[in-house]
This record gives C-alpha cells, structure tokens and sequence, in this order.
C-alpha cells in the first residue's frame, strides 16, 4: 500500500473511532440525566406519599382507633393491644419484609422502601395533623382514601408503605397463590384478629377502609387514563382502521390472521386483524363507532396497565 492510501485508511479509522466515542459520550450523557430525572421524580413521590399517608392515620385513623389492613394493620392493632407507640411498631412490623424485599426485589428498592417507612413513622411522630372528624364511616372513608393515596404515591416513587406486598411477592413465586390472592387472605387473618382482640364492628370498619385504600392504590396507580387494549376482527376493517388513525388520532397495527367459522364443517378465510390502544374513556366511543361501521365485528377489550411508546394520546394542536 502506497503512503497516501495508507494515510486515508488511518485518517478514515480515526475518524470512525472518534465519531463512535462523541456518540458514547453523548449516549451515557443522556441516560445520566434520565437517571437524575427518574430519581427526582421518585423522591417527589416517595415523599408525597409519606405525607398523605401520614394524614390519613394521624388525621383519621389513629385518633378514633381504627385499623387497616396489611403491615400498616398489623401496626395499628398492636398500638391498641401494647404499650408501644405506632412509629415504633410501624417500624418493627415492616423491618422483615424490608430485609425479605433485598433478596426478592432490589436492594434499590429495598432502600427506597426503608426510606419510606422509617420517613413514616418520623412524619407520624413529630408532625401533628388536625383531627378531621369522628364520625366512624367519614374516618373510614377518608382515612382509607389518604392512606391508600399515599401508598400509591409510594409504589410510583418505587417503594411501598406496606411491607405486606413484599411477603406476597415471596409467596407467589414459590406457591400458586397470586400476589393478589395472598394480600386477600393476608388480609382476611388480619381482620379475624380486630374482630376477635376488638371488636366485630371495628373490623367491619376496618375492611371499609382497606377497601376504599385499594380503590384508591389501583387509581393513583393506574391513573384515569388505564389503557384498553382493543382487537378488531371485520370485513370493514379499512373502515375502522380509518377511524382509530384520522378519527380518534390513534395509532393501529394490522396483523394477517385466518378466520374460521361455518355450520359444515370450517371455511377459511384471510382477515386482517385491527390492534390498537386507547384509554378507558374513549372505549364508549369506539363501541358505538365500530357497531355503526359493522355490527357484525368481533371486538375484544382486555385492560393494559402501562404503555411506552406508540401513539397512544392524541396530537397535541398545533400552535398558530
């Protein structure tokens, strides 16, 4: 190789190389800042969490001695059957699960989730709430409503507030219980206790306010916006798929599928099969749309708890 054509292949090699190291850079860069930002936005609400919650027991629960369910029961139960304060017991209740969560979770959240509980028990020990009321169904209710509220603010921050979950995350992957038929009897025990230590009408209460604390878990969880996720199987389905892309700004997949269907025997037919995703308040909407286009259409909802990516919203309107 002559020297001028050697020159061009180094030049050539060293400035590929030095291209593939600024987009290095810029890529770690990137995800450094989106490390930042994540971790900003779980402070934000590990510690919004740790408010609400401590409001709804110290505003609501506590002071007219009601009980919940999962570990932040537990802790309720025995501030009322042992001289121990709840910050002391929340702490101790949950220390388990929070040892357990290191080897089934995450060591990070593992941590964020201590972080939380012991900012809890601060929060309940030094903060003092106003007592909203005593009326037992409105404690019920609102103290259910903030304490779920403040769980859930947890969960998004990547933590939890009740150790319970962790426990049930261990005994789903090593039984065939789910995570959500554990919690239930879980639950189920604890409330036999209030019943039995208590009184059948605290217990009564107490699973009013597990209930309304769910409710409200699955919606500061889920959101409004829950995703449906929507298969179409029609004849019309260029029609359809027209209305989810120029209609409602949604975005489709179109899948070849094969139908089979007849009273003697199967004909077999190619179809196109319509995807899309919407939220749960444009379902009405796209019923009634399809049941004008084909009423004949074969439809399936079934409910999707995250998306990334995709168009799942509508565009936004240009600004003039």
């Amino acid at each position: 190789m002559n020297p001028f054509a050697q020159q061009v292949v180094v030049d050539t090699v060293t400035k590929t190389s030095s291209q593939k190291q600024k987009y290095n850079a810029v890529r770690t860069k990137y995800r450094n800042r989106l490390i930042r930002m994540s971790n900003i936005r779980s402070i934000f609400f590990l510690a919004a969490g740790v408010f609400a919650a401590g409001f709804g027991l110290k505003g609501f629960l506590l002071p007219n001695r009601f009980i919940d369910g999962g570990a932040t029961g537990i802790s309720l139960l025995l501030t009322d059957t042992t001289p121990l304060s709840f910050s002391v017991l929340l702490v101790l209740v949950n220390t388990p699960f929070i040892l357990l969560a290191f080897s089934q979770v995450s060591k990070l959240f593992a941590l964020r989730t201590a972080i939380a509980i012991v900012g809890l028990a601060i929060v309940v020990a030094v903060i003092n709430y106003p007592v909203v009321t005593n009326d037992k169904l409105l404690v019920a209710v609102f103290g259910g409503f903030f304490l779920g509220g403040g769980i859930g603010l947890a969960v998004r921050g990547g933590g939890v507030l009740d150790g319970s979950e962790v426990l049930a995350i261990y005994v789903s992957r090593r039984t065939s219980l789910s995570v959500g038929d554990f919690i239930l009897i879980f639950n189920i025990v604890v409330f036999a206790f209030v019943a039995y230590l208590l009184s059948v009408e605290t217990a009564l209460y107490a699973i009013i306010t597990y209930f309304v604390a769910s409710k409200t878990i699955d919606f500061i969880i889920e959101g409004i916006e829950e995703y449906t996720g929507v298969t179409i199987i029609s004849r019309k389905h260029e029609e359809i798929t027209h209305l989810i892309t120029d209609g409602m700004q949604k975005g489709v997949t179109i899948y070849k599928g094969i139908r089979a269907f007849g009273k003697e025997g199967h004909v077999m037919q190619e179809t196109n099969i319509v995807f899309t995703v919407i939220t749960r308040l444009e379902v009405s909407r796209l019923k009634t749309e399809i049941q004008a286009i084909d009423p004949k259409a074969f439809v399936v909802f079934h409910s999707i708890r995250e998306t990334k990516g995709g168009m799942i919203k509508k565009k936004p309107i240009k600004k003039l």
